[in-house]
């Protein structure tokens, strides 16, 4: 069940859009962004909003067999207030304070539990799902990327937040994971992204077994995986995995990895994160284009730069600024978002499956597998200046660490890359 959260330091000047008379819930500027999709345009609650977004614009790029639009669902404020209350305890501290449920919604989206198959378990056969959330799989290459922040083109976002999440004790260690090492193509990188992933989990990597989570956590702080979880996840494989002691986790990281590598599932979203082609340095100022305001960021360039790259970006037709903050906000999606594959043992008697299969060589396995994409919100239009500035402190402070001015050694952080 989705339901919608509202910021906790909501002032008078950020009040919750009540729509009235069918009216968009969209505002001014959004609408103008999504013109093209109509049904968007039209929507009149955030639920249907973002449900009309994943049927009309997400599923189409990452493929409507791995997409669960949802189904809303009415529902009353005492259960809004109830859920609140009741998963307080589930949520981390951070995002407690950060955001609350929008008791002011009259529905919220069920969706199906893509832990789990279908039918359940059958036969007795257990499900186990890992989710994965990739982060952004390319280096970004536009021209906009100002000098001072070329470690961008270097370097991917992940690997560079790291240093921020770290400084800002979100995060109690730097993860090995690299995207590009899952997005390669080569079984080899994706391999020792996953084992990257189960070994320091953070917010990026969960697994399920029948639908009950046994490794990763709920927020940013989940730390490495130690000697005790590993035992424990070992322990918990041997009803999936028919391996021996201490050989199970190895073949689960190796299953995943063919899975992944068999699917193309993550050709189809790197293709989507490259709507981003202009990279938020750019899209800002189509941005000013759009809402018609001086440009900020332009105040922030020396005057050369300005007059030599940026007058000219700022004399484009509205046409062409609106598509780029469109693809922008769409690449943002994909950047954001999670996938669930889930996978359950396939017996001599399952036959005219509608679900792919996949070889475990290590244990002579062969594994029915589903992947489903997850977490598909629209990114606001009014979000992108806290984009941009979010972009300059990442950035900084990894610049800072680097140099050795803050918590992260020299050392430690080339390490890492």
């Amino acid at each position: 069940m989705r339901i919608q959260k509202v910021p906790r330091n909501r002032t008078a000047k950020q009040p919750v859009k009540e729509c009235v008379n069918g009216s968009s819930v969209l505002e001014r500027h959004d609408q103008l962004v999504w013109r093209d999709y109509e049904e968007l345009v039209l929507a009149s609650n955030k639920e249907t909003l973002e449900q009309l977004y994943i049927q009309h614009v997400m599923s189409p790029l990452l493929g409507p067999k791995h997409v669960d639009a949802g189904m809303r669902v009415l529902v009353t404020r005492e259960f809004l207030e109830y859920v609140q209350k009741d998963a307080l305890c589930q949520r981390p501290a951070l995002r407690v304070d950060a955001a609350e449920v929008d008791a002011h919604c009259d529905s919220v989206l069920l969706l199906s539990d893509h832990t789990l198959f279908p039918q359940g378990i059958l036969n007795g056969e257990p499900c186990i799902a890992v989710e994965i959330k990739p982060k952004c799989g390319f280096l970004p290459v536009s021209s906009f990327i100002a000098e001072e922040n070329a470690i961008k083109r270097r370097m991917t976002r992940y690997r560079i937040h790291q240093a921020l999440k770290l400084h800002q004790k979100e995060i109690s260690e730097l993860s090995d994971y690299d995207p590009l090492d899952l997005f390669s193509g080569s079984k080899e990188r994706m391999s020792k992204a996953i084992k990257a992933l189960y070994t320091t989990p953070q917010n990026n990597f969960r697994v399920f077994l029948n639908g009950s989570l046994i490794l990763g956590g709920l927020g940013g702080t989940t730390g490495s995986t130690n000697f005790a979880i590993e035992e424990a996840f070992e322990d918990a494989l041997k009803c999936v995995i028919q391996a021996d002691d201490g050989q199970r986790t190895n073949s689960f990281i190796q299953l995943v990895s063919e899975a992944a590598y068999h699917s193309g599932i993550l050709d189809r979203l790197l293709e989507a994160q490259k709507l981003d082609y202009c990279d938020i340095e750019g899209a800002i100022h189509a941005y000013y284009n759009i809402i018609s305001q001086p440009c900020k960021a332009c105040k922030n360039l020396d005057e050369q730069k300005v007059s030599h790259q940026y007058t000219s970006w700022h004399s484009i037709p509205l046409d062409e600024s609106l598509k780029i903050v469109r693809d922008y906000l769409i690449a943002a999606t994909a950047k954001d978002c999670s996938l669930i594959i889930c996978f359950r043992p396939k017996g001599d008697e399952v036959s005219g499956s509608s679900y792919n299969s996949v070889y475990l060589e290590s244990t002579n396995q062969v594994f029915e597998y589903k992947v489903y994409f997850i977490d598909l919100d629209l990114k606001p239009l009014e979000k992108m200046e806290e984009h941009y500035e979010k972009d300059k402190k990442i950035v900084n402070c990894y610049i800072q660490n680097l140099c050795g001015e803050h918590g992260v050694n020299r050392d430690v952080t080339m390490n890492n890359y």
